[in-house]
């Protein structure tokens, strides 16, 4: 059997980097996100005005989030995508925005009377268009269920 030139080689080597990068692209599909631009601008200044004084202007939260205060509560976690955010569908994140945090320990007031559900789901989007693309597939994934 003849030894391979250095070309032949480089050609295969191209062809494996070209085949696994089709692969991989087949094993993390990108999924479209389900806002819009002009959602997530309209989600930010109501994020800003109603949300930012607790959860962070860039919804980063607070440090301690996972340890309750003296009074046994909760502080605001990260909307950002690195807390549990993604573990809750849509529809748990509009009614957590609609009837308040007390039922996951939290202080969070509901914003029934003050957001429509249209202005709670821009909100979503803007603290949503935070997250990294592996953190939306996961919470996509919950969310389709």
């Amino acid at each position: 059997m003849k030894p391979l030139h250095r070309s032949t080689l480089n050609i295969l080597c191209l062809l494996g980097a070209m085949l696994f990068g089709a692969t991989s692209t087949v094993a993390n599909p990108v999924v479209e996100r389900w806002y819009s631009v002009d959602e997530v601008a309209q989600g930010k200044t109501l994020f800003l005005s109603h949300c930012a004084s607790c959860h962070g202007q860039s919804a980063e939260g607070t440090a301690e989030w996972r340890k309750t205060d003296a009074n046994g509560n909760y502080p605001p976690p990260p909307l950002n995508g690195s807390a549990h955010g993604w573990h809750h569908s849509l529809s748990v994140l509009e009614q957590t925005i609609a009837m308040g945090g007390a039922r996951f320990g939290g202080v969070m007031p509901g914003f029934s009377g003050e957001l429509s559900s249209d202005e709670a789901r821009t909100t979503i989007a803007y603290f949503q268009s935070f997250w990294p693309e592996d953190v939306y597939l996961r919470w996509h994934e919950i969310n389709i269920r």
